[in-house]
């Protein structure tokens, strides 16, 4: 790392130039700074990892002892280094939840076929029930179910969907037609996530809903979608029991998808090129969907973890990072691995929190800031820990200056770019640039802009509301030839096991670029820790506050 630290150390050096001895006290100066920062390193951020993504921890799922182990090490850890219980006295926030687990034993009959559970179908309720059913549902089609005024786009403009199961195709016609003035184009609205089509399913008055899958939309396989919405799904306690929900959702890949199109006498193809060009929904004749849905329902309380290094002199202030603690646990009813161990997703960046912590925590002088670390809960079923956090916030929202989040770290080594996931929300992107510039990169957008990838971490509910939140990560362009030939191995092996059982640690893995990416954090956390400045939503942010 380059001597300079910009202006923070640039700021320190000047001031201990002047021979200042009383300010001296107050201020880290430029070889503090850059002791912290050189003080996140690859063997701290392995240790961490290779713990919390052990089998030990049993793929850290809410409610279970996998749960307890983590919020039990990350205690000791901030603990150890100073940080403060963040919730009063406590480092622990309860968030009350509830668990559904539908029966594999179902089948979904269309047309007079049986379709299975796992390969051809994942069906579930999120209703607080022991049991749901669909009974000769008549099926409609509509479209990419958007109710969108701003768009002027309605899919279900003068449709009757009650008691009806409607089926709805996954992201937005931004991306079907990669038309740039059509919603956002090849970027994923929130329109196009699939929490979003179940929500506007209910709304409607439907009585099921059932997503189409087909990987280059929705930007993940179908065996995301086998392995993250089968076993207990996680959700929040409420007293109407989610009553105001279809009483079935679920998704069927492309395949059924296409026979059961036909079975309509449509074509799949072509319903799909209509659906992208305006409002649309199309009869599907007399197909009816029949599927009971039995039911485990367990209340639970899992916990949001929360420490703090208070500010030295306006504590009351903060910058937040987060990260999700939580992965898929393990799956008793699979021959062979079981263990859903989540290293990657997001073992990675629950270590970074305590890497970057710490960091601060070197620092002789304290910000005059509060530093506050959040591992959050049960992201994996729809970021409910960030969004019960955001419900029921510790620290209020008009104190807190930035969200700083951290998930499923770069592990294939460094990269000349730092890509930014929501570039041009806020003026939070300032200050990575600077912190990027004096390693050498440079930022770069999201990579992957039709995944909806902002709409899909835990700074979301902070950015809902009205926190300037940043989510970013080491880029696409590698920062070497060795570099390069390592990720054409290993890109693909990660692809594979995201959400699967072989998301575990590996020696192959090389963690130089996530060091650099935790440097960079640190670097904008430090600067907004001790400056009189609150980042800005740009103007065109939809989350401008």
């Amino acid at each position: 790392m380059k001597n300079s630290l910009a202006f923070t150390l640039l700021t320190s050096a000047v001031l201990l130039g002047c021979g200042a001895e009383d300010t001296a006290k107050k201020t880290n100066n430029a070889a503090d700074v850059t002791a912290s920062y050189n003080s996140i390193n690859k063997e701290q951020l392995t240790k961490h990892i290779k713990t919390l993504a052990s089998d030990e921890f049993e793929g850290r799922a809410p409610s279970t002892k996998g749960e307890e182990l983590t919020l039990d090490y990350l205690t000791k850890q901030l603990t150890a280094i100073g940080f403060k219980p963040g919730n009063g006295d406590s480092f622990l926030q309860p968030v009350p939840m509830v668990s559904i687990e539908a029966s594999s034993d179902m089948a979904l009959t269309i047309g007079g076929k049986d379709y299975k559970y796992g390969p051809d179908m994942v069906m579930g309720s999120s209703r607080i029930s022991d049991f749901e059913q669909l009974k000769d549902s008549e099926l409609v089609f509509v479209g990419y179910g958007v109710n969108a005024p701003e768009y002027q786009w309605n899919d279900y403009e003068g449709l009757d969907v009650e008691g009806k199961t409607v089926v709805i195709l996954v992201n937005d016609p931004g991306f079907a037609t990669q038309d740039p003035a059509l919603f956002n184009g090849n970027a994923m609205t929130y329109y196009g996530r699939w929490t979003y089509k179940y929500e506007e399913a209910s709304r409607q008055g439907a009585e099921g809903a059932i997503i189409i899958h087909e990987t280059a939309p929705a930007s993940y396989g179908w065996s995301v979608v086998e392995h993250s919405w089968t076993g207990p799904q996680f959700g929040f306690v409420r007293e109407d029991l989610n009553k105001d929900r279809v009483a079935v959702e679920g998704w069927v890949n492309s395949d059924v998808a296409k026979e059961l199109f036909a079975n309509a006498g449509l074509s799949f193809e072509q319903e799909k090129a209509k659906a992208s060009k305006g409002s649309y929904h199309a009869d599907m004749g007399d197909l009816t969907a029949s599927v009971a849905v039995k039911n485990t329902v367990k209340k639970s309380t899992s916990y949001n973890f929360i420490a703090t290094l208070p500010g030295r002199t306006t504590p009351d202030e903060h910058i937040i990072y987060t990260a999700h603690w939580d992965h898929l646990g393990k799956d008793t009813s699979k021959d062979g691995d079981q263990i859903y161990n989540g290293a990657v997703d997001n073992a990675s960046g629950t270590a970074a929190l305590i890497e970057v912590a710490e960091a601060f925590s070197k620092l002789p002088v304290t910000p005059e800031r509060s530093i506050t670390i959040m591992a959050v809960t049960a992201e994996e079923q729809g970021l409910l820990g960030s969004k019960f956090y955001a419900a029921n916030p510790v620290i209020p929202a008009a104190k807190t200056v930035a969200n700083i989040n951290m998930d499923a770290l770069n592990v294939n080594g460094r990269s000349k770019d730092v890509s930014v996931y929501g570039l041009g929300q806020s003026q939070l992107d300032d200050y990575l640039t600077a912190a990027a510039k004096k390693q050498g990169r440079v930022i770069s957008g999201d990579p992957r802009p039709a995944a909806g990838i902002y709409y899909r971490s835990d700074h979301f509910a902070f950015a809902n509301i009205g926190i300037p939140a940043l989510y970013a990560k080491s880029g696409k362009a590698p920062v070497d030839e060795a570099t390069k030939a390592l990720r054409v191995i290993l890109d693909p092996i990660l692809a594979k096991c995201y959400h699967n059982a072989c998301d575990e640690y590996s020696e192959q893995w090389d963690l130089s670029g996530a060091v650099e990416d935790m440097q960079a954090f640190f670097e904008v956390g430090y600067e907004l820790s001790h400056q009189n400045v609150w980042p800005q939503w740009s103007e065109t942010s939809e989350f401008k506050r």
